[in-house]
Parts: structure tokens; C-alpha cells; sequence
């Protein structure tokens, strides 16, 4: 893997000031706006163009367009050390807060459950972002540009189904972690898809209101010794503080719908594998507790015999021993994530 030590991105020595400083001061210039989705639902995204006004910020000027598809749980607030180092790139960056998280609307009124009523609703919100806000920015000497998608965890789920929807929309895409499978260790066992279909019609038959799933609960603050996200302490402490300071951020655990829903979609995933002809790399944790690491190399095996140039050598990236977060890891692992996307963007 690329040795570490690239300096176009943050270090955690450098963020331990830059958050507050040049970070803050760059987030004051985004553009914050919402659309409506599926059922006329609020999305709400950010984006960050180039142009001259904010000069001080760019190194180069592509007009190269980077979709920012986050995880459950997850919204573009958290996002700005990212997104700082994106656009210091070069490259337009858009990010939507998918529906019912970050500051987008909630569809139930217990704002913490991890819920959608239809996962396709998500690739929809997306499919609407990218064609009506993101596509009208990615120009080059006046010729439309596809833009580029970098996506984590479920993101990379809702991004690969729309991969699979749109095939010829994208330049090339990266997944982070992607959520392709859950991991046995974690919220889902051998028995569990039975479990989750009976506690589905349980549900269906006592309650008209979503249910969590056995186990899961109101959003509640994680200690740093106890997280199975990241290494970093400097990136977990900030966006802990982050939510603890916004609280219409706050997600709890997934619903049984949400879980359903997940499933039919992963399976829909492989069983239309040949419809992702866009050039995609995968990026594995090497120490995910969360997703199923299994899932990801079955995923590039299958995909790379379809198309070549995508998962090189039929398989992920693994950044050894780093958790589920790449993008909010310690510098060691953060960095071998950010070099090889930017690496492929460049290829592609």
C-alpha cells in the first residue's frame, strides 16, 4: 500500500487547530441548500464550488465534480476535514444528508430510528441530487463532465445501486468500507434474517410504529476506548462533540424496516452485479467490526471478472488494522484511503 505521508492532506497535529481556524472559516463559504425527495421528503445538501472569491482555498481549478454519498447515522456536518481537503484538490465537492439523517427530514416521529419506509428511496434522492444540482456544476472548457462519487459504508450501498440504475453517469467511484454485507460479529448473527422476518411481522401485527430491532436504542454518546469506528482520538472527540452540540444530528439504532429493507437491497446488489460498468475501486478496513469484509471480496471477485478494469487484481484495497471510519481514522490509515481514491480519481 502508498506509504503515508502525503501533505496535501490534514494531519491530526495540524487539525488540532485547523478545525476552528482555517477548516471553520473554509465551511463558511459553502452553499447549503435541500430539494425535495421521494414523497416530498426535505434532502438537504452542501456543496463547495470554485470560483474566484474563494481563491485562497484552491491549489488548482478543475471544475472536476466529487458526489459525497456518507454511512448511516451519518450527515455532511461531520464531514468538513474531508471535504476541506477535497476541494483544496481541486475538485467541486456536493454531499446530501440522506433521508432521515444528518439534518435532512425524518419520516418517523422518534427522529433517533434508523429507518426508510423503501430503500430504493435513497438511490431516487440521489439519482435527483446528482442530475439536478450536482450535474448543471461539472463543466470543462464548456463540455459537460461526469462527475466522480466517493461513498462510505451504507452511502456506498446506496451508491452502488445507483451505479447499477444510472451505469453510464459516473466517472469512476470509489467505496470506503462499503456496507455489502453485516458483520457476524456485530448486529447480525447466522439466525438472523429469520429473526428480523418474524420480528417484521411481529411488528406489522401489534404496532403501526416502527420498531427498533432487538437491541438498538435512542441515539447514546459512545466512549473513545469502547468504539469499534476509529483510532484516531482527536476525529472521534470532535464529532462526538459535534453530535452532543447538534442534536437534530442524532441518529440511534436501526428499526426492523430499515434492517428489511438493507437486506433486499444487498441482495438486489449481487444479483445485478453486471450492471456496474463504471470503473470502481473498494477500500476495506482491515479491522471492520461493522460490515462484512467477506461480502466486499466476493463483491470485487464477481465484479472484476465482469469488468476488469474495476477492483484491480479482483479484490479491495485493504488498509491493514484500521476501522470502520477511513476517512476519520489516525493519520496512518486515513491517508493510505485518501491517496488510493484521489489515485483512482486520477486514473479514471
Amino acid at each position: 500500500m502508498t506509504k503515508a505521508n502525503d501533505n496535501r492532506f490534514t494531519t491530526e497535529t495540524q487539525l488540532a487547530n485547523r478545525y476552528h481556524g482555517e477548516i471553520a472559516d473554509f465551511w463558511q463559504q459553502g452553499n447549503f441548500s435541500h430539494f425535495n425527495g421521494v414523497k416530498e421528503l426535505r434532502i438537504n445538501y452542501a456543496s463547495f464550488l470554485h470560483d474566484e472569491s474563494n481563491k485562497k482555498f484552491q491549489h488548482k481549478v478543475n471544475n472536476k465534480c466529487l458526489v459525497i454519498s456518507s454511512g448511516r447515522s451519518e450527515g455532511y456536518l461531520k464531514y468538513k476535514e474531508l471535504v476541506f481537503d477535497l476541494f483544496n484538490l481541486g475538485f467541486n465537492v456536493f454531499l446530501l444528508d440522506h433521508r432521515g439523517q444528518g439534518i435532512s427530514e425524518r419520516a418517523l416521529e422518534n427522529s433517533h430510528k434508523g429507518y426508510v419506509e423503501n430503500f430504493q428511496y435513497y438511490v431516487d434522492d440521489l439519482a435527483t441530487f446528482i442530475e439536478n444540482i450536482v450535474s448543471p456544476h461539472c463543466t470543462l472548457d464548456g463540455k459537460t463532465q461526469k462527475p466522480y462519487l466517493l461513498a462510505h459504508s451504507m452511502g456506498a450501498a446506496i451508491a452502488t445501486r445507483y451505479l447499477q440504475d444510472y451505469p453510464s453517469n459516473i466517472q469512476s467511484a470509489v467505496l470506503s468500507s462499503p456496507m455489502l454485507g453485516f458483520n457476524v460479529e456485530g448486529i447480525l448473527g447466522l439466525i438472523a434474517e429469520p429473526l428480523i422476518n418474524v420480528s417484521a411481522q411481529l411488528n406489522k401485527w401489534l404496532d403501526n410504529t416502527p420498531w427498533y430491532f432487538w437491541g438498538q436504542k435512542d441515539y447514546t454518546e459512545v466512549k473513545f476506548d469502547n468504539n469499534l469506528l476509529m483510532h484516531s482520538k482527536l476525529r472521534f472527540q470532535q464529532f462526538t462533540q459535534l453530535y452532543k452540540e447538534t442534536p437534530v444530528i442524532q441518529q440511534g439504532g436501526a428499526t426492523i424496516q430499515w434492517l428489511i429493507e438493507s437486506i433486499a437491497a444487498l441482495k438486489t446488489i449481487f444479483a445485478k452485479i453486471d450492471h456496474i460498468t463504471t470503473p470502481t475501486l473498494v477500500l476495506q478496513s482491515g479491522e471492520d467490526k461493522i460490515v462484512s469484509n467477506q461480502a466486499q471480496v466476493d463483491f470485487c471477485q464477481q465484479l472484476h471478472q465482469l469488468q476488469p478494469q474495476s477492483c484491480p487484481n479482483g479484490k479491495p484495497v485493504v488498509i491493514k488494522n484500521a476501522h470502520h471510519e477511513l476517512f476519520f481514522e489516525s493519520d496512518l490509515y486515513r491517508q493510505q484511503a485518501l491517496i488510493a481514491a484521489v489515485e483512482w480519481f486520477d486514473k479514471h
